[in-house]
């Protein structure tokens, strides 16, 4: 999926939503937790119950990993319901990958040949060597970890360098533009970074941002439409807690879908208003 289709996608569905699959056995409803495979069968349920609502899912792997064998298998399970049976959807693992050439050719072959996911969240790190592998796969995607919501972001993120001036988030925004194009590459910034969107779109204008954090994390959403919006939207905004355990009851997946219709609501009023609709 190319950026024109993404954007069609969005479009269509009035709506640039990613619902975040942070899929934790210790908190899906207890009736689920008698069937074969609790996790697929709470994230299936999820999926029909919004998947007109968003353009996007997002496995956080680490819920996946964390349960072993029958993680990954619950994990590739899912991955194949939305191909099957939804296949417009936009698939991101999250999986914040990150190593020297050879290593970083095998993440990419396991999650764009085995796992058939369109894209792939990679921390730039190490470098060109460890992101480049993941650019020969022409039709799918690297989403660059660039400024994210978390309180350790301050520890690295913002650090100047005394030569530039920049800031290493904008380090790594500007140097990573030459490892590929506005169709290969997206970037991580936190909804609760949302003042800093503005800097932000200035150094990468047409790329898509991948932004969590908004829901239970408190950004805003109109600070971030308002701020990172561009003339082909160029967000995903990912919402994961807010819309999965709307409910830990038999009515989880209603609750969920409720939860998704606001934030959809919400933001086909923003597509309106930026003239994009």
């Amino acid at each position: 999926m190319n950026k024109e289709q993404l954007f069609e996608q969005i479009k269509n569905k009035r709506s640039f939503l990613c619902v975040g699959l942070d899929s934790d056995i210790l908190k899906i409803p207890a009736h689920l937790k008698d069937t074969s495979d609790p996790i697929f069968a709470f994230n299936k349920e999820i999926i029909d119950a919004t998947q007109d609502l968003c353009v996007a899912y997002k496995p956080n792997l680490a819920f996946y990993e964390s349960l072993g064998v029958s993680g990954w298998e619950s994990l590739e399970k899912t991955v194949h319901y939305i191909r099957e049976k939804y296949p417009e959807q936009f698939i991101i693992a999250d999986a914040k990958r990150g190593d020297i050439g050879n290593t970083s050719n095998l993440y990419a072959r396991a999650f764009f040949d085995h796992m058939d996911f369109d894209a792939v969240t990679v921390a730039p790190y190490m470098g060109e060597d460890s992101v480049k592998p993941f650019m020969t796969y022409l039709d799918k995607w690297v989403i660059l970890l660039a400024l994210t919501s978390n309180k350790g972001a301050a520890d690295f993120q913002y650090l100047k360098d005394e030569a530039s001036g920049d800031q290493l988030f904008e380090s790594v925004l500007k140097t990573s533009q030459n490892w590929g194009d506005t169709d290969q590459m997206m970037y991580v910034v936190g909804a609760t970074k949302a003042e800093k969107l503005k800097e932000i779109r200035v150094i990468v204008p047409e790329h898509f941002l991948l932004v969590p954090g908004v829901g239970a994390q408190g950004g805003s959403l109109e600070e971030v439409a308002r701020n990172g919006m561009n003339d082909q939207c160029g967000l995903l905004v990912n919402s994961s807690r807010g819309i999965i355990y709307a409910s830990s009851e038999t009515d989880f997946a209603e609750k969920a879908r409720e939860a998704a219709m606001e934030v959809q609501v919400d933001m086909e009023e923003l597509l309106l208003e930026a003239d994009l609709l």
